[in-house]
């Protein structure tokens, strides 16, 4: 397969915006984040965070639009609470996602190493899991220790090598190209 574009950078909230034909500024405001995850059927959405909203309007209506390879970046912190948070807007982290075919192929991000920061995100994650966010983490009290004797700058970054053989080989379904697909649930 061969790109003949180059790649594209999005930033997350401003490729919702352009979807809804709307200014990036009023995806700020939750009264409209509310309306909209309404109009779209977001799941349980007055339980969710703004972020995370904003996270799942993008997986809703421009994740699988993605065709050509496109990084996303600006993830809101909410949605991604071991990520480092970003030095140009503390609401948002570094972390991207590398879209092709209209599916995540890649995932990666900075590692948060601050005790103290992450901490406080397992606590936002546990309030938020108490208000039925199925998603969020449980608070990890051994991480954070670890945390504490020091983790050095350092980042990583998830591939799916399933997708990755489905969009060379034009595999439909995921379960045509795993190893052993007797073996997962249909």
């Amino acid at each position: 397969m061969i790109f003949l574009n180059p790649l594209r950078k999005l930033l997350l909230k401003d490729s919702v915006a352009e979807k809804l034909s709307v200014k990036s500024e009023i995806l700020d405001e939750r009264d409209f984040l509310i309306e909209t995850a309404r109009k779209f059927k977001i799941e349980d959405f007055e339980t969710l965070s703004d972020g995370k909203i904003l996270f799942e309007l993008f997986e809703e209506i421009v994740e699988s639009e993605l065709i050509e390879p496109t990084f996303v970046i600006g993830y809101p912190k909410d949605v991604s609470p071991l990520s480092r948070s970003s030095d140009k807007d503390p609401s948002l982290v570094d972390r991207f996602e590398l879209f092709i075919g209209g599916k995540e192929i890649a995932n990666g991000f900075s590692e948060l190493n601050d005790p103290d920061d992450q901490a406080m995100r397992f606590k936002e994650q546990v309030e938020q899991k108490s208000k039925g966010d199925d998603e969020a983490m449980e608070y990890d009290s051994d991480y954070i220790e670890a945390l504490e004797y020091g983790l050095p700058p350092c980042a990583g970054v998830g591939i799916g090598i399933d997708r990755l053989i489905m969009l060379f080989t034009g595999a439909k379904s995921i379960r045509d190209v795993l190893l052993f697909p007797q073996m997962k649930p249909k």
